[in-house]
């Protein structure tokens, strides 16, 4: 079916009017100590640091500057994504806490309707209006609350489904900001590394190692030092002993609290899960389908992961949507599943607590069901 130009110059005006709207709210309503109070603040930091020629990672400097725009913790906020993070954080350099906060926010919501726009092209263009639930995602919601960082994975990991079998070496840049939080995407990567291989879609590789050298290499320009740094403040970082409402570290918990190589026997079962599950599949395989519950397991087995994190499985769980209501069966599963998280979202306090070690099951659960209702997914993505 042939779109008129102009409905889509309508739908460009009211897109950016749309944005308009937001970015003058919130330059009406944020202050500095809004963006001090959110984890966007680790960013911000970082950006401006390197900026003017000093070490992103020092704690020291970190506190001092995020205190002086209202930070009220007792600790810094440093963050502990690889330099390649400063692709998205070197513009914040340039601006105010404040004005930075703006972007940032506008830059999530357009990553998450991106997002959503290409999934939606993917099940077909379909005529109801089942992915309008992905709006009300809950881990969506969190990631765009604290400004963290998951909705531009999440928008990756899309592209990648999107370009996978027409355009290789785009589909290999996409998967670049997944490098920004690698534990997530282990199984991930292990079996997308053997379908590379197995179907010589050596472009995808092309594509990653291009994009993911010259982002190693923009900070470099700013700060020579920095992957030393990085180094640095990774080996004297205390992140993994610390609780997180994650599946491996509850793991870890319950066996003995200070064995922190426990928490990552889960993703040492699940690498081992995925090479099986792809290679006895291997001739069938489709991203869409079986590669949407290897992402599930990935982030399931992750040595940790914040429920902001689960951002990432919004293309799983809304295909599974789409499955049942093909299926003709009831969608009132996933809604009482999203509800609760959503509820739990807005009326617990901080993200570090065991409240939200149930969600990354339940969204698996809800896979797994789904694919089992009979419900098709979709044979294969390609751009128009």
């Amino acid at each position: 079916m042939t779109t008129s130009p102009w409905r889509v110059v309508a739908a460009c005006c009211i897109v950016a009017a749309g944005f308009c709207c937001l970015a003058g709210i919130y330059s009406v309503m944020l202050t500095n100590k809004d963006a001090a109070e959110r984890d966007f603040i680790e960013y911000w930091a970082a950006g401006q640091q390197l900026v003017g020629g000093t070490n992103p990672y020092d704690p020291v400097a970190t506190y001092r500057l995020e205190r002086a725009v209202g930070l009220t913790d007792d600790q810094p906020r440093v963050t502990l994504s690889p330099p390649v993070v400063f692709v998205l954080a070197l513009p914040l350099g340039f601006v105010s806490p404040k004005a930075g906060l703006t972007l940032w926010l506008l830059a999530l919501v357009a990553g998450l309707a991106a997002s959503v726009w290409i999934l939606w092209i993917l099940h077909g263009r379909r005529n109801d209006r089942l992915h309008m639930f992905s709006y009300l995602f809950a881990p969506a919601i969190a990631c765009y609350m604290a400004g963290q960082i998951a909705i531009f994975l999440l928008l990756s990991v899309v592209l990648f489904l999107y370009l996978h079998q027409s355009r290789p070496w785009l589909a290999g840049a996409a998967l670049v900001p997944c490098v920004l939080k690698p534990h997530l995407f282990v199984v991930f990567s292990i079996v997308l590394l053997l379908w590379v291989v197995s179907r010589r879609a050596y472009g995808i590789l092309g594509g990653f190692s291009v994009v993911l050298l010259a982002s190693c290499a923009l900070p470099v320009y700013f700060d020579r030092h920095v992957w030393s740094q990085y180094l640095q403040m990774v080996s004297t970082a205390r992140v993994l002993p610390a609780f997180v409402p994650s599946l491996s570290v509850a793991f870890r918990f319950l066996v003995d609290r200070n064995a922190v190589w426990l928490q990552f026997l889960p993703d040492i079962a699940g690498c081992c899960w995925g090479v099986w599950y792809f290679w006895t599949r291997r001739t069938q395989w489709n991203w869409m389908d079986q590669g949407l519950l290897v992402l599930l397991v990935s982030v399931a087995c992750a040595p940790y992961a914040w429920f902001s994190d689960e951002t990432i499985l919004l293309p799983a769980v809304l295909s599974g949507v789409y499955r049942v209501a093909d299926a003709g069966r009831s969608l009132l599963p996933i809604a009482v599943i999203a509800g609760v998280a959503l509820v739990e979202v807005f009326r617990v306090s901080g993200l570090a607590t065991p409240y939200f070690l149930w969600t990354v099951p339940a969204w698996l659960a809800w896979y797994v069901y789904a694919s089992r209702c009979g419900g098709r997914a979709p044979a294969f993505a390609a751009v128009d």
